[in-house]
């Protein structure tokens, strides 16, 4: 796994709500990041939380077939136990 500070960096450019950019410079004074290191931790957050979001929706709907699908209950009970309950 590379360093963030050894990733390749590209330059972007983005419109802000005189509001949030407000509140974004107070954020950037108080700790004493970049604007670019607010925004890439920012963009981080949002992405994984993307990303989780997916995922989750996939395993709902896999319960869901899974629930509604006799055969492949009855296939996966051989053992006795019932993945939906981890």
């Amino acid at each position: 796994m590379t360093s963030e500070a050894s990733q390749q960096r590209e330059k972007v450019t983005l419109t802000l709500p005189a509001s949030l950019k407000r509140r974004l410079m107070k954020i950037k004074k108080q700790t004493g990041m970049s604007l670019s290191a607010i925004y890439t931790e920012a963009l981080e957050e949002y992405i994984t939380k993307q990303e989780r979001r997916k995922w989750r929706d996939a395993a709902k709907k896999a319960k869901k077939h899974y629930l509604e699908d006799e055969k492949l209950r009855a296939w996966s009970s051989i053992d006795g136990e019932d993945f939906c309950e981890y």
